[in-house]
């Protein structure tokens, strides 16, 4: 990437982007827990108070309404989470989109995805190294710069006395001790303070993520289990994004207040019902004008986004030709002309939406 972004970029907030098409990378749910117990978190009697916008903006502003729906419906493949795959001389597969949350609407699957899953002799997931914690641990010290400043650099460092007051704050409602993220990169602090706290409260009482669920219950069933990318491909690709473009996203999250357990609230509504494709133009049409997207969006979709559905499609391609394959991947890399159900398409597959 050769852009050079500036703090005058305007950016959509990276911690809602990291919570809607990754959440972000599945280690979050094991280092959550780990910053969790350490901090004694306040698990207990968190209860979630986000609310759908869509029901407020569709009966208080149905134009507005239309609007979104207009442009949601130009994504190619917005409308749907289960895809049957399909091409000749092998057994057909699916491709499912998950979202990477704890929520009992989410991690409960529909009956024609229960059926595809059952079914399946072999499970896929974005990566299946979150379920060794050895396997995490070395990715941890491996490559420590990933994820930690290994420098004097400190988060507070980077930030105005005001923003560095409202980190503290956001880290304090959830129980995470400040001193323990002084020097964590701003992209994963970014996405911890964007889950509600009672999603960061679920995953400390070791409820799993809809993925991680989803591959558990392979093992248990005795399927086959393979994983499309390794941490460290997560983490260096994070990485790679501007240091600007991270600070930036952690100041305008922090700034959203409790305006982002509404949007994730959203976002399950719009998951529940298969509309995909209405999540950013949604977000688009709601987020204050400082907070909207243009080329920050661009860079991190390229790179988060775009980029890793090429790689997964082409590393799934000789594990689907055995057949009878179930990939669950995170919904959001399924829409759009360079989404997944593209990608498949032009290798060949009949891509066909069931749901």
């Amino acid at each position: 990437m050769t852009r050079v972004f500036t703090t005058a970029d305007r950016l959509a907030p990276l911690g809602l982007k990291l919570l809607a098409a990754l959440n972000l990378l599945f280690f979050l749910s094991f280092l959550a827990v780990m910053l969790l117990v350490a901090g004694k978190a306040r698990a207990e009697g968190v209860t979630c108070s986000g609310k759908d916008m869509t029901v407020a903006l569709r009966k208080d502003d149905p134009a507005a309404y239309a609007r979104i729906e207009a442009e949601a419906a130009k994504t190619p493949n917005g409308t749907g989470l289960l895809w049957k795959l399909e091409k000749p001389g092998q057994k057909p597969s699916w491709l499912f989109g998950t979202m990477h949350m704890t929520d009992p609407r989410v991690v409960t699957l529909t009956p024609a995805a229960k059926q595809a899953f059952d079914a399946a002799d072999t499970v896929v997931i974005e990566t299946t190294d979150v379920l060794d914690q050895s396997k995490m641990m070395a990715a941890i010290t491996k490559e420590p710069g990933l994820m930690m400043f290994t420098d004097s650099t400190t988060l507070a460092s980077l930030l105005s006395p005001q923003d560095a007051e409202a980190m503290n704050k956001a880290l304090d409602a959830r129980g995470i001790p400040p001193a323990s993220v002084a020097k964590m990169k701003p992209w994963m602090l970014t996405a911890m303070v964007a889950l509600p706290a009672c999603e960061m409260a679920r995953k400390s009482g070791g409820a799993p993520v809809l993925d991680i669920k989803l591959a558990n219950d392979a093992k248990a069933a005795g399927k086959d289990l393979e994983g499309l990318e390794t941490v460290a491909d997560q983490l260096r690709a994070m990485t790679s994004l501007p240091m600007d473009l991270h600070m930036k996203g952690l100041v305008d999250t922090l700034k959203l207040g409790d305006k982002a357990d509404d949007l994730s609230e959203t976002m399950i509504a719009l998951y529940q019902r298969g509309e995909i494709g209405m999540i950013w133009p949604l977000f688009r049409a709601v987020l204050p004008d400082e907070a909207k997207d243009s080329a920050g969006y661009a860079a991190f979709e390229e790179t988060m986004v775009t980029s890793r559905n090429k790689v997964m499609a082409e590393r799934a391609e000789p594990i689907l030709a055995k057949g009878n394959v179930f990939m669950a991947v995170g919904a959001l890399h399924l829409p759009g002309p360079e989404g997944l159900v593209e990608d498949f398409r032009k290798a060949g597959f009949s891509v066909i939406s069931v749901q």
